[in-house]
This record gives structure tokens, sequence and C-alpha cells, in this order.
């Protein structure tokens, strides 16, 4: 021990166990603080009873040297901290080098674990920049990975460990997938073991069982859940594929044969898989429907959303099936009988289709957009955003054609109510832009103003029609008795109940005028069969706050529905508007009381139908429509 530490303990200044920790933090020794974290010891002052550290944020701090034994952990010199403060060089080049070694010397600093989040804070600054940092890790986690040497859980919040001697890579695999419950987390499981296929030294033996699981496991989930029999059936096919010695336990369990099956319920079916593995099965269509395989995926592209609706035009083309497609999509054109999807597709694919691009490709969107807006009031889909916003796209439209079919289009425009008057004179100043002797139908016309109707609820439609009622058949005429009686007592210059009365008159006549113009623009509704496939008004949205993750349910109704406690919200409301249109798996920004925030759309189903019975005729109506 050193002398003058000895001479402390002696003199009972310091116990023996704090001198020996002292003995460890001589000058020049590496250190850590909990609070104010890597430092080195500078010098010694034990006449004062001091030693002095250099902290990142402290230098030449002075400590009691009782309460530095206490409170400063010394550092070997192969800790990380110590190898970056020494010799900050050779640590890039180990990083550039040897990302797993670096990783490896970090994680024994840290106790053999660390999250993605400390090992970025030891590296971010001086190793890395935060944009370079980013790309690093991406390629060394696949390198960990690919080791053995580590565990690297799925989720980046769960730390990164050092396996323990007799522990694989694919002993662990194999471990999670047994102890998977779900089939879901079989199916990631499974995933895991294929991805890391070459880290089974005997594969018949470790994997076999493996096989059988799966299989038996997609033919008992097929009749109720046949997407996850589909994944499953995908997943054993890609592992038979990357390992021939393993062979199928269900001879008659391919995916063929799953897809002749399921013909039926493919459209219902494809929607619920991720689109890598929905493109599998329609590319898999020929095989498994012979000649048929044709008119099955054109049926699919008319009834299907529109992330498939851009996967089977490629896949047919690829068939050579491009009349098929290019017949469907005329008539589809023609008939007006083309989905949303069809359109938004056709519309940004239509360098392609130049060909259909025409005057007649107008009016199947709006023919598509009033329904819609017939069925879903108020919401905005894909194609309407897209026929707004996309300047070029009305232009290409009529780039070569007759002006007379181009006054047709504008005289239909301005007659249509999908629009607002800003809207509706945008869409025909691009006519205008092609066909500029068209423009005296703009400036000719007078824009009429209309209001935007209100959507509600049939229930809080008759409580706002019973408030109007009890208004102008109780509450104004007692008004009104109430000013004559007033009027009585003379003087009205210091009658205080008449000024009271008058006042009343002037609240109840204002709030008489906003219910008429309410029930005037309202329309309303009870919420059944509402489009569950992206947010619209009647349905229930279930959200994932992206820092978070946690989870949040909204139920979008009428104007007239919000019930903040009961997380049910007017579409009208910011919330509301954020999230309508948006399908499942879209991110939304929201402001939180914490400030913006992202989130993501998990699900989206039906509200519960508002049962209130439909109102008849009323005198209220009647006076309202006067």
């Amino acid at each position: 021990m050193d002398p003058e530490l000895e001479k402390l303990v002696e003199a009972g200044k310091l116990t023996s166990q704090a001198a020996g920790q002292l003995e460890k933090l001589k000058p020049g020794a590496f250190c850590l603080h909990k609070s104010w974290g890597f430092g080195r010891v500078r010098e010694w002052n034990l006449l004062l009873n001091q030693i002095v550290i250099d902290f990142a944020s402290k230098k030449c701090h002075p400590m009691q040297v009782g309460y530095a034994a206490e409170n400063l952990a010394p550092l070997a010199p192969e800790h990380f901290l110590a190898r970056k403060a020494t010799d900050l060089a050779s640590i890039k080049n180990l990083a550039r080098e040897n990302p797993v070694a670096l990783v490896r010397n970090i994680l024994k600093s840290l106790d053999g674990k660390a999250s993605a989040e400390q090992i970025a804070e030891w590296l971010i600054g001086d190793v890395f920049t935060e944009a370079e940092w980013k790309r690093w890790w991406e390629s060394t986690r696949k390198a960990l990975k690919a080791s053995g040497a580590f565990s690297v859980p799925p989720k980046k919040s769960d730390p990164i460990q050092i396996r323990g001697e007799g522990i694989s890579h694919a002993d662990e695999l194999l471990a999670a997938f047994k102890h998977a419950r779900q089939p879901k987390q079989q199916i990631a499981a499974l995933e895991q073991i294929i991805r890391s296929h070459q880290q089974f030294k005997e594969p018949e033996k470790q994997l076999q069982p493996v096989i059988a699981t799966i299989e038996n496991m997609a033919a008992r989930n097929q009749k109720m859940h046949p997407e996850l029999a589909f994944e499953m059936i995908m997943a054993r096919d890609d592992l038979l594929a990357r390992i021939p010695s393993l062979h199928t336990t269900h001879l008659g369990l391919t995916l063929l044969k799953l897809i002749l099956e399921e013909e039926k319920r493919l459209e219902t079916i494809l929607p619920k898989l991720a689109a890598a593995k929905e493109k599998r099965i329609l590319q898999a269509l020929p095989s498994a429907l012979g000649p048929r395989w044709t008119e099955r995926a054109l049926r699919l592209m008319q009834a299907s959303h529109g992330r498939m609706v851009a996967q089977i035009p490629r896949i047919l083309s690829e068939g050579g099936q491009h009349a098929e497609l290019r017949a469907t999509l005329e008539r589809s054109i023609r008939e007006h009988s083309a989905t949303s999807e069809m359109l938004a597709w056709l519309c940004g694919e239509r360098e392609i289709w130049s060909e259909l691009v025409t005057p007649e490709l107008l009016g199947a969107i709006l023919s598509v957009l009033e329904r819609e807006q017939h069925h879903a009031p108020g919401r905005a889909s894909k194609l309407h955003r897209l026929l707004v916003e996309d300047r070029q796209l009305i232009g290409d439209i009529f780039k070569n054609a007759d002006v007379a079919l181009a006054r047709d289009a504008m005289r239909r425009l301005q007659l249509s109510p999908l629009f607002d008057e800003l809207t509706k004179r945008s869409l025909l100043a691009r006519i205008v832009k092609v066909y500029p002797e068209l423009e005296s139908m703009i400036t000719d016309a007078v824009p009429e103003e209309k209001t935007a109707p209100l959507i509600v609820s049939w229930s809080s439609l008759e409580k706002r029609k019973a408030e109007y009622e009890e208004l102008v058949k109780v509450k104004i005429p007692e008004n009104s008795k109430e000013i004559a009686l007033a009027r009585s007592y003379g003087d009205l210059s210091e009658n205080f109940e008449f000024k009271a009365a008058k006042q009343m008159q002037s609240v109840l006549m204002r709030r008489k005028a906003e219910l008429e113009q309410m029930l005037h623009n309202a329309r309303g509704t009870s919420f059944e069969n509402p489009d569950a496939s992206r947010v619209s008004i009647g349905t229930i949205v279930t959200l994932r706050n992206m820092e978070t993750n946690e989870e949040e349910t909204y139920t979008i109704l009428g104007a007239w529905d919000g019930n903040p406690e009961r997380h049910i919200i007017s579409y009208q409301t910011a919330i509301g508007q954020a999230l309508l249109s948006h399908e499942v798996g879209d991110t939304v920004s929201m402001n939180t009381e914490h400030g913006s925030s992202q989130f993501t759309i998990v699900s989206i189903k039906p509200a519960s139908p508002d049962r209130t019975a439909l109102p008849h005729e009323s005198a209220v109506e009647a006076a309202v429509a006067d």
C-alpha cells in the first residue's frame, strides 16, 4: 500500500477498505462517477485530504479522499472508455476493421450486456457522427447476429449480450420457437431460424421437428385463419429450400394446393399478408389455377386494396397477359365500374398506359368519387387527393382531346358537389391551360356559395331537433311573455326586468338561428357499413405511439358525437381530420400534450351502428326548410 495511505489509515482518517480502493485511483488512473461520468485522476493531495479528478464537465475537480473511495469506480486499462481516452485513433480503426470486436469490448465494459442506445452513447460524438452511427450500426448488428457469439434480441430496447459458453445461437433460436405459444410468434421464430440456418450443425436432428410442428399448425389454422396457414407454408418452403436434407411430413400440404383450396377467399386473405408474401402468392397463381389464373387475377384487381392493385398488373404483364389487362381497364373505364384504387394506380402509371389517359378517364374518376361521397360523405380518398394535388394529371388527360370534350368536362366540374369553389376553379384552370379559348367558361360563371354538410348520428340529430322544438315552442314564447310583462311595468329606461328579458331574447334568437343553420346542413346517418379499409366516419381506430409503443383507441363519429372520456371524437376535430382516409400501417403525426408525436395505425374496424329509429318528417324540419 502507498506509504501516505498507510499513514492516513494509522491515524484513523481512512479505513483499510477505502485505502485499498484509493490504491486503484492513483494519478493517471481512469474512473467512473455515477453522476459526473468518465474521468481521470489528475493528482493526489493527501495533506489536504483530497484527490483531483478531470471529468468531462468538471476539470480539476477536488474530492475528499473518503468520498472519492466510496463513489468512484476505478476502470481497468482495457475498459472501452479508458482505451478511447488514451488512443481514439485505434478505436476508430477497430470500428472500421473489426466492429464485432469493438462491440465485444463495450459489452465487457458494461458487465456483458448493453442496449443499442447505451452503445450509441459511447460512440456518437467522438467516434461517429449521428449519421455515421446509423449506417455503421445497421451493418454491425447483422455481423453480431452472424457471428453466433452474441444474443441479439429483436427489440431495439432490449440488451445485446455476450452469449455464455455452451449456449449457441442455434440453441437460442430453437428455444424461442419451442416457447412460442401463438402462431404469429411461431412464424416470427421460424423466420429467425431461416435467416440463421447456417448456424445449425445438425439440421436434420434440430430442424425436422420444427418442420413437423409448422405443418401441423398450418393444417390446424387453415379453416379459421387461412392467412396464417399461407405464412407457415411459405416459411416452411423457404427452410426446405435452404436445407435440402429436410423433408415435408405432409406431402399434400403445398402452396399451390392451398391457393386452389382457398381461391374463393383470396380477396380477404391477401390483404392480411405482408406485401412480399402477397406478391409471392400472386406469382404462384398461374401454376396453381392454370388457364383460369388470368380471370382470377383480374377479378382480384377489381375487388382489392391499393397495394394488390399495383402488384397484379406487373404479374399479368410478366405472364404475357398485357392485352387482357388493357381490355379490362378499357371496359371498366368505359362502364364506370373501375374502383378508386384501380383509377389511382392507372393515374400513377399513366406514362405506361397513355392510350387510356383520356377525358373518358376523368369521367370515370368523377363517377367513382361521387359514389364514394354518397357512401362516405366528407371523406377524401386517395383518388380525390390525387386529382386535386397532381397538377399535371388534368393536362395529360386533355393533351390530345377534342375541345368539345373539354367543354363538357368543364360543365360537369362546375356542377359537381365534390369540390369546394377554390379547388373547382383550380381544376377548371388546368383545362383552360390546355384550351385557352375556354377561359370564358370560368370568368362568366358565378360561383354558388355552399356550406359543407355536417355528418351526424340520428341520435345527436334528434337531440338537436328536440332542443330546437323546446326553443321555439317553450323558451321563446315564455320570453315573449316576460318582455310583455316587463313592459307593463313602465319606464323602460329604468326597467331591469325588461332589459334582462330583451337580452335573453337576443340569446334565444341567436341560438335559434344557429340551430336552424346546423339542422339545415345536417345529414343524419346510423354509421352502418362504414368503409373499414381506411379511417372513415363510423370506424374505431387503434393507434400505436412509435416512441412509447403505447396503444390508444378512438371512435370517429359525427360532428355532434364527441365524448372525450370514452375516446369518442367528432370527425371535425384535429385528431379526426388527421386520421381520416389513412389505412392500416400508415403513420400519422398528431399533437399531444408532450408535443408532436408519430402514431402508426394498428387496426380499423366498424363502430356499433346508431340504433335510433329514422326520424319522420316533423314541423321542425318544415320550419328549418322554410
